[in-house]
């Protein structure tokens, strides 16, 4: 069974539609990315799914248990960090998981070595670069202990080299902490870099007007975007999304 089953989603605002029929799905440990124009309902999607909407019409499942509405079922990373500011870094980190009740100091001190955020356990988000404050919220995101992880555009603010370098790191430690992940971007080079999967969205009412699975072998190197295959398959993908329909 699939991790995330997302059967014929229909979301209306105001008599308008924003998702319409939209179905896809999610294996275990499978990283699946999302793009689509601006507009066309990709953080509404995110919403329903982590239960701040319920859908018109249509069932969310979640290990094969509906979840619509249902709030705390998934980990939800936005675009920006979103760290308390009065709490330290290490607190922050912990806070998904002390939710919960199933804190971990020491596995969280383990990914923050990992990450670069040795000796920031004890600063505070105002003492960070953009980088470090996007590595704190994504461990915090790997400790909760929800099985799917949703990020939406987790380095559109990032300058490119730390948008690239955030890239390679997220891979690294996904391989050692698998986790499903559905991941939203702009960017038809991130999606193909970090992806098993890419769903291509359909301007207003959403729905998926194309598919394309990733056959870049993992661990992944930076050298893949420079290749034939990288680049065709970035053709193929801009061609749909300009279109807003499959030829």
């Amino acid at each position: 069974m699939a991790k995330l089953w997302i059967d014929n989603l229909t979301k209306c605002f105001d008599g308008n539609e924003v998702l319409k029929n939209l179905s896809f799905h999610i294996e275990e440990d499978e990283f699946v990315a999302i793009l689509g124009p601006s507009g066309s309902g990709k953080s509404t999607l995110f919403h329903l799914i982590g239960g701040l909407y319920t859908p018109n019409n249509g069932d969310i499942l979640l290990d094969g248990k509906k979840i619509n509405g249902q709030k705390g079922s998934i980990s939800y990373m936005p675009q920006t960090p979103s760290l308390f500011p009065w709490r330290t870094v290490l607190e922050n980190v912990l806070l998904g998981a002390e939710l919960t009740g199933k804190k971990e100091p020491q596995a969280a001190l383990q990914m923050m070595e990992k990450a670069g955020l040795k000796g920031y356990e004890n600063a505070y988000p105002h003492q960070l670069s953009g980088g470090m404050k996007q590595r704190a919220a994504f461990i915090r995101s790997l400790l909760s202990p929800q099985s799917l992880i949703c990020l939406d555009e987790p380095f559109s603010a990032l300058d490119e080299f730390t948008r690239s370098e955030m890239q390679k790191w997220l891979l690294s430690i996904w391989q050692q902490n698998k986790r499903s992940i559905l991941f939203v971007t702009h960017n038809i080079e991130e999606a193909l870099f970090l992806a098993d999967r890419i769903l291509v969205l359909s301007e207003k009412p959403a729905n998926i007007i194309a598919e394309f699975e990733v056959n870049f072998p993992r661990p992944r190197e930076e050298t893949i975007t420079l290749t034939e295959e990288f680049l065709q398959y970035k053709k193929d993908i801009y061609k749909i999304l300009k279109k807003g329909k499959l030829e």
